[in-house]
C-alpha cells in the first residue's frame, strides 16, 4: 500500500501553492479530475457559485470530488467519494446564462476525514494521499508500451489533439504519464475513480495498458469496417459510373443497353410463345415491374427467372403427327410380345383420333386416356410407355412417385419463397418442349405422405380429364392445359392407391409371363439386346431353345423377365471373355454351358419329391411378385382333439384350417374316416417358409385336401395343385388372382389346377397356349375337389368299410383301436 503522508494541524506546505488541511469541497457529476491535468469545468448550481466566488476571493484552492450517483443533483456528503483531487483555479469566465466556466490544475490527491461545513456549501478536513512512487524496469516498459498504444490509437482517432499526442510521447514522469492518459481516455466513471484510487503507480499503468489494447481492438475492428463499407462504396460508385459511360457509348453507336436488351429480348418471348390472354397479361405486367427494376435488385432476378419459366413453356406445341394405325401396331409388336389388352387400347385409342379428324371440323385433340399399368416388377410396364410414345410419334417424359412426401413436388413452390421452382410436372413438360408428350408417372402406389401434404391429392387434379385442362401451378400461377398429354401411371399393388386416384384411371393388369412367352421374349428382344451390349457379334454366341428354357426353369424363379435378362447377360459376358481369349467360332450356348456358366441351378422342381406321402397339398397364392404355390402339410399325432396351425399363418387362414376339419368331422362316413379318429389324437398343419407372414382364404381347398389325404392315408396326386375358399356346407367360393396362380403353377411344372366353377371366366385371361398345356378342373364343391385332387378308388361306397383306409389314416394307432373304429363306423351306417 502507498504511504499516506498526514497534514499536521494548520497549514500543510507542500511546494506552492501550499495546500490548507481544510477545502471547501466541489461535486462533480461523472467527472473525475486526476493531479497535474488541467481540467474544463462548468459550474452552474447556486451553492456551486457562491463556492467558487469565495475561492476566487481566497487562495483559489478547491476540493473537486465526484458524486457516486451523477443523477443526483445535490449530493451530500454521503453520496460522493472520499477521495478527490485538490486543484487550483486557473480560470474563471461568466458567461450570460449565470454559469461560471472555471479551467482547474489538479494539483494533488487527497483523502476527506470528514465534512466540518454543509452550508451554504461543503468543507471538509483533507488530507494528502501521495501515490507509491516506482521507478524499475517494469513501470518504464508499461510506459513505453502505454505510450506507442496511445499513439496507434491517436491515429484512427481524427478528432485527437495532436499536442496531445505530443505531451504524451515527453512526458517522463510515470505518474504523470498515467493521468494524463486517464484525462485524455473516454472511461467510465466507477474506472476512473478507481484509477484514482489506485495507490501504486505500476498498477495504474497496467490498468491502462489494458485498457487502451481493448480500445485500440475496437477502433482497428471499425476502421475495417468502415474501409470494407468504402471500399464497397466505392465499388458501386464505379461500376454505376461504368454503366452510365457504356450507355453512352452504347447510345452513340446506336445501341441499346444491357438491361433494354434483355427486356427487349423477353419482350419478343412472350410475343412469340403463343400464350393463352391470361398467360400473356400476366407475364406482360410482370415485364413492366422488371423495366422499372435496376438490375442489381434482388427482386429483378427472381421475376427474370419467372418470364424465362413462363415463356419457355410448350403453350401450344404439339409433336404428334399423321396417325398411322398399322404402323403403331407394328411397333408395339416389335418392342413387345404379347400385352395384347395393352395393345389393343392404344390402337383404339388412335382410331378414334384419325376418325374424327377425318370426319369432323375440331382442330382440338381429342381428350387423352389415363392408363394405369399394374403389374409385378420386371413385366414391362416402363418401357412399354416408352414403346407407345414411339408408335404416337410424341416425346417420352418419365416422372418416379416413389418416395414423394411434399406436394410441392407435384404443384411447386409458391415464388414467395426464396429458391421457389416449378413442380415437377411443370418441369418435366418444359424439358419435353411439346405440350402432348406421353407422361409415365412410375411407382404411383408408393406416394407417401405427411405433413407437408398429400402428394396423392395433388394428383387427383393432375391425373382428372376434367380439371387438368386448367392445371395451375403454384410457381407459374396462370392455367397449363394438361388435357393433351397421355398420362401412363405404374403399379406393383391396387391397394395402396387411394380409391378417388384409382377412380381416374383406367386399370390394365400385367400379370406375368408363361414360360413359352418368356422364351419367346427371349429369343426375339434379350439375347440381341445382350449380345449386343456385351460388344459380340450376332454369328459369334447362339442359344440353343433349351439352354434358354433351362435358364427360365432352373435360374429364375419371377412373374417378369428381369432375373432371365440378366442370367443371360451373364452368360454373354463369358462368350465374351472367351472370345478375347481367343476362342475361334460361334459359342454355341447349351443346357450343359448354361450350367458351367451359371453353376448349380438355384431352383428345382419341389412338387414331385413333396407329395408323395399323404397330407401334402399344394396351394396357390398371390403376392405382390406374382403367382407363387405353398405347400399344405398335415400330421397326425396322439393327443385330444388339438388342431396346432403354424407357419405365421394370418386370421383367415387360421380360420380356413379350422373349416377345413370342421368339414372333415362332419362327413367322416362319405370319407372312409372313422368317426373317433379326433378323440385321442392332435392334428398339426403348417405351411412351409414360416418366416414368411401369410393370410387369405384362397388355401381353404388346400387345407381340406390336406386333412383328407392325411385321415384317409392316400398322398395327392402328382403335378396337381388347387385355390378356392370353402364353406361349412362344402361349398367352394371364387377367389382373386386367377391368372398368377395359374402361371406360378406352371412354373413349378404342375399341369393341373383345381379351381372355383365360379372362376371359369378368369380362364379367358390366359394365353392360348397355356391353356393347351394345363388340364383345369372346376369345382363347385369339396367333393369334386377331392375326387380331381386324390387317387382313384379312395372314396368307399356308402356303407361300405374298408380296412386299408382307416389303418392307414390311423397312423401310430394299433390294428385293434382300428378294428374298433371300424365296427363303430358300421354301426352308424344305416341299412
Amino acid at each position: 500500500m502507498a504511504e499516506n503522508n498526514l497534514s499536521p494541524p494548520g497549514e500543510v506546505n507542500e511546494g506552492p501553492p501550499s495546500i490548507p488541511n481544510e477545502l471547501p469541497i466541489l461535486p462533480l457529476k461523472d467527472t473525475v479530475v486526476y493531479p497535474l491535468t488541467v481540467y474544463p469545468i462548468l459550474v452552474g448550481q447556486e451553492r456551486s457559485l457562491l463556492l467558487v466566488n469565495d475561492v476566487a476571493t481566497s487562495n483559489r484552492l478547491v476540493g473537486l470530488v465526484a458524486s457516486q450517483d451523477p443523477r443526483v443533483d445535490l449530493p451530500g456528503p454521503g453520496q460522493l467519494y472520499t477521495m478527490g483531487t485538490v486543484a487550483r483555479v486557473a480560470q474563471m469566465l461568466r458567461v450570460p446564462d449565470g454559469t461560471v466556466r472555471l479551467v482547474v490544475q489538479g494539483l494533488e490527491r487527497i483523502r476527506i476525514v470528514g465534512y466540518t461545513q454543509e452550508q451554504p456549501y461543503l468543507r471538509a478536513s483533507i488530507e494528502i494521499s501521495r501515490e507509491q512512487a516506482e521507478s524499475t524496469v517494469e513501470v518504464e516498459a508499461l510506459m513505453r508500451n502505454a505510450q506507442g498504444l496511445f499513439q496507434r490509437m491517436a491515429a484512427l482517432v481524427p478528432h485527437m489533439p495532436e499536442e496531445l499526442s505530443t505531451l504524451v510521447i515527453n512526458v517522463d514522469d510515470p505518474r504523470h504519464l498515467a493521468y494524463v492518459l486517464a484525462s485524455a481516455l473516454r472511461m467510465d466513471l466507477s474506472l476512473r475513480q478507481e484509477l484514482l484510487e489506485l495507490d501504486s503507480v505500476r498498477t495504474k499503468l497496467e490498468r491502462l495498458v489494458t485498457f487502451l489494447t481493448r480500445e485500440l481492438e475496437v477502433l482497428e475492428l471499425g476502421k475495417k469496417i468502415q474501409t470494407q463499407a468504402q471500399n464497397e462504396m466505392e465499388k458501386t460508385q464505379r461500376e454505376y459510373l461504368l454503366r452510365q459511360q457504356m450507355k453512352a457509348i452504347q447510345r452513340e453507336l446506336g445501341e441499346a443497353d444491357e438491361q433494354a436488351a434483355e427486356i427487349n429480348m423477353l419482350r419478343e418471348k412472350i410475343e412469340q410463345a403463343n400464350m393463352p390472354e391470361e398467360a400473356e397479361r400476366e407475364a406482360r405486367r410482370e415485364l413492366g415491374r422488371l423495366e422499372r427494376l435496376q438490375p442489381a435488385s434482388p427482386e429483378y432476378s427472381i421475376i427474370k427467372t419467372y418470364l424465362d419459366w413462363l415463356t419457355g413453356m410448350p403453350w401450344k406445341k404439339y409433336t404428334e403427327g399423321a396417325i398411322d394405325v398399322p404402323r403403331a401396331r407394328r411397333i408395339l409388336d416389335e418392342d413387345h410380345y404379347d400385352l395384347e389388352k395393352v395393345k389393343e387400347r392404344i390402337l383404339e385409342y388412335l382410331a378414334v383420333v384419325k376418325l374424327k379428324r377425318e370426319r369432323t371440323s375440331e382442330s382440338e385433340l381429342s381428350r387423352e386416356p389415363i392408363l394405369c399399368f399394374v403389374g409385378p416388377p420386371g413385366v414391362g410396364k416402363t418401357s412399354l410407355g416408352q414403346s407407345i410414345a414411339r408408335a404416337l410419334g410424341r416425346k417420352f417424359v418419365r416422372m418416379s412417385l416413389g418416395g414423394i412426401r411434399d406436394e410441392a413436388e407435384i404443384r411447386g413452390h409458391r415464388r414467395t419463397y426464396i429458391g421457389a421452382m416449378p413442380g415437377r410436372i411443370v418441369q418435366a413438360i418444359h424439358r419435353a418442349e411439346s405440350a402432348d408428350p406421353v407422361f409415365m408417372l412410375d411407382e404411383v402406389d408408393k406416394v407417401g405422405a405427411d405433413w407437408r401434404g398429400d402428394p396423392t391429392s395433388a394428383l387427383l387434379e393432375v391425373l382428372d380429364p376434367e380439371q387438368n385442362k386448367d392445371f395451375r401451378d403454384n410457381y407459374l400461377n396462370v392455367p397449363f392445359d394438361l388435357s393433351h398429354v397421355m398420362f401412363i401411371t405404374t403399379a406393383n399393388l391396387l391397394d395402396p392407391i387411394p380409391a378417388p386416384l384409382r377412380d381416374r384411371m383406367e386399370i390394365l393388369s400385367l400379370p406375368g409371363y408363361t414360360e413359352e412367352e418368356k422364351l419367346r421374349i427371349a429369343e426375339n428382344y434379350l439375347v440381341s439386346k445382350q449380345v449386343a451390349a456385351n460388344a459380340l457379334n450376332k454369328d459369334e454366341v447362339s442359344f440353343e431353345e433349351e439352354a434358354l428354357r433351362r435358364i427360365i426353369r432352373e435360374y429364375t424363379r419371377e412373374a417378369g423377365v428381369r432375373n432371365l435378362e440378366r442370367e443371360i447377360a451373364s452368360i454373354c459376358r463369358k462368350a465374351a471373355r472367351d472370345k478375347a481369349e481367343g476362342q475361334e467360332g460361334t459359342i454355341v450356348v447349351t443346357p450343359d454351358l448354361v450350367t458351367k456358366y451359371l453353376g448349380r441351378p438355384p431352383y428345382f422342381s419341389e412338387v414331385a419329391e413333396i407329395i408323395e406321402r399323404p397330407g401334402v397339398a399344394t396351394g396357390l397364392a398371390w403376392t405382390p411378385v406374382g403367382g407363387d404355390i405353398i405347400f399344405i402339410e398335415a400330421s397326425l399325432m396322439a393327443g385330444s382333439k388339438g388342431l396346432l396351425l403354424t407357419g405365421q399363418l394370418g386370421d383367415v387362414m387360421r380360420e380356413s384350417a379350422q373349416a377345413a376339419l370342421t368339414y372333415i368331422r362332419s362327413n367322416v362316413r362319405q370319407l372312409g374316416i372313422p368317426a373317433n379318429f379326433f378323440e385321442n389324437s392332435d392334428i398339426h398343419v403348417h405351411v412351409p417358409a414360416g418366416a414368411t407372414p401369410k393370410d387369405g382364404p384362397s388355401a381353404g381347398v388346400a387345407m381340406t385336401v390336406s386333412l383328407a389325404s392325411l385321415l384317409m392315408g392316400k398322398p395327392v396326386r402328382q403335378g396337381v395343385a388347387m385355390t378356392g375358399e370353402i364353406t361349412l356346407r362344402g361349398r367352394v367360393l371364387p377367389v382373386g388372382g386367377i391368372k398368377e396362380k395359374v402361371l406360378a403353377a406352371h412354373r413349378a411344372g404342375i399341369r393341373t389346377v383345381i379351381l372355383p366353377k365360379r372362376n371359369e371366366i378368369d380362364l379367358d385371361d390366359l394365353p392360348p397356349a397355356l391353356r393347351s398345356e394345363m388340364t383345369f378342373v372346376l369345382a363347385e364343391s369339396i367333393d369334386e375337389a377331392l375326387r380331381a385332387a386324390l387317387p382313384e378308388g379312395s372314396f368307399p361306397a356308402p356303407g361300405a368299410a374298408k380296412e386299408e383306409p382307416v389303418a392307414a389314416g390311423v397312423g401310430d394307432r394299433t390294428r385293434e383301436a382300428a378294428a374298433e373304429s371300424e365296427r363303430a363306423l358300421a354301426d352308424e351306417t344305416p341299412g
